[in-house]
């Protein structure tokens, strides 16, 4: 876990928001409900950054419910998602979990790369304020190949209401963020290595057993 980055003024960086680091991977594999509840915390976090993330956040919380949902079914068996979504494949026919779990990761894709985007940002000299471009070109990466065309309209509407960088670190803290916002920044860099560590691991798993 992060400890929250927080001084004697109450000054919390991201940390604060985050309660659980995305599992370690092992062996390949990666812990259903240690996954889960990092998730979870993502989406506690895109909670706080307005309508723009509200489909997002509904597409992901729906799958979060079906992959809970499904482990609970026999736990032993489903420890991993890896283990789950082969134990799902070889035994049944309507493959809920499997479906899920690749929407899941394309929606936690299209959120590494905007948030990836604006750590490598934050880097500039003099970082961007507008974060409209930075969405797009993750939507477009991650999600848009599997999107019609309706979606793809309501997504361009949407996006256009995407908080500043400013609005948007304030937004993660709840609170005034530091000058330029380099904590903050700083505590969402560590927290992304292991986001896509996670996101990766899973998107060979699905290549390599044609599960898309």
């Amino acid at each position: 876990m992060l400890s929250p980055s927080c001084n004697n003024n109450e000054k919390c960086t991201l940390a604060s928001e985050i309660e659980v680091l995305f599992p370690e991977i092992i062996e390949e594999k990666i812990k259903t409900t240690e996954f889960l509840d990092a998730v979870r915390g993502i989406v506690r976090i895109i909670e706080k950054l307005g309508k723009v993330f509200a489909p997002v956040k509904y597409d992901m919380q729906r799958n979060i419910d079906k992959l809970a949902t499904k482990y609970a079914e026999n736990k032993e068996a489903n420890t991993t998602l890896q283990d789950m979504i082969l134990n799902e494949r070889n035994t049944e026919t309507n493959l809920i979990a499997t479906g899920a779990l690749m929407w899941l990761t394309r929606g936690l894709y299209m959120i590494l790369l905007f948030f990836e985007k604006i750590v490598e940002d934050a880097k500039a000299f003099t970082p961007t304020e507008d974060l409209v471009a930075f969405l797009k070109k993750s939507y477009k990466e991650a999600l848009e190949p599997y999107h019609g065309w309706m979606a793809q309209q309501l997504f361009d509407l949407l996006s256009r209401m995407v908080p500043t960088r400013t609005q948007l670190l304030r937004a993660l803290t709840n609170k005034q963020s530091d000058g330029n916002g380099n904590l903050i920044t700083n505590d969402m860099e560590t927290y992304l290595v292991r986001l896509r560590e996670n996101v990766s691991t899973i998107q060979l798993f699905y290549k390599a057993h044609n599960l898309e």
